[in-house]
């Protein structure tokens, strides 16, 4: 019995790391939001999106302890009639996630203000039977509270098989409408996502290493 406690308290203090991926708009967090996971040090991640008028690339990386920094660039296609932009972001850690306490970020996305300057303050916090969840408040393109579930599911604890991927399905709010996707652990440090956003589908890859 006290194995199975302390195996189950481990898997909630190392599960934070392992599906840390960017999200769209380059903070390390879900689809539209960020979360309070930060790049650890010598860590850094790279992404792609592709986008129904465009596409965006991501890069993060550790400034200095708890300091992540990073840049997404929001390319958009001639038929579009939005302008190229890029975000340059960044997030500190205030409180590492324990096992009974969440982790706790301030940040700010859009820096130089090219579109909408953001600023945010996350916590995240994982629960058990692979449930995470994720809530925030910020200006900007947040308006106000922002908020996220995630659900891993893992086909080895359930069928005992590893034909599938890990897969972590998400559901946020952004402050102003609902997304939907799904983040899949192809490898380690390689993820592949896909879902709705904005209304529209979207769909990426990215690598954490």
């Amino acid at each position: 019995m006290k194995k199975a406690v302390l195996a189950a308290l481990c898997t909630l203090c190392t599960a934070v790391p392992v599906y840390a991926a960017p999200s769209i708009n380059g903070s390390t967090g879900l689809i539209n939001t960020p979360s309070a996971d930060v790049m650890r040090e010598g860590q850094f991640s790279l992404g792609y999106y592709h986008l129904q008028d465009g596409g965006v690339g991501t890069f993060n990386t550790q400034l200095m302890r708890n300091l992540e920094i990073g840049v997404a660039g929001f390319r958009y296609d001639n038929s579009s009639a939005k302008e190229n932009q890029t975000y340059f972001n960044a997030k500190l850690n205030l409180a590492p996630e324990t096992v009974l306490t969440p982790g706790l970020s301030v940040g700010v996305e859009d820096i130089t203000n090219e579109d909408e300057r953001s600023y945010y303050a996350a916590a995240s916090k994982a629960l058990p039977f692979g449930f995470r969840i994720h809530a925030g408040v910020g200006n900007g393109r947040y308006d106000g509270m922002f908020a996220s579930l995630e659900k891993t599911i893992n086909p080895i604890a359930i069928t005992g098989s590893d034909m599938f991927p890990a897969t972590s399905l998400i559901a946020e709010w952004d402050g102003k409408r609902m997304n939907y996707g799904a983040r899949m652990s192809i490898v380690p440090g390689l993820k592949v996502d896909a879902g709705i956003r904005n209304h529209d589908t979207y769909f990426g890859i990215s690598f954490t290493r």
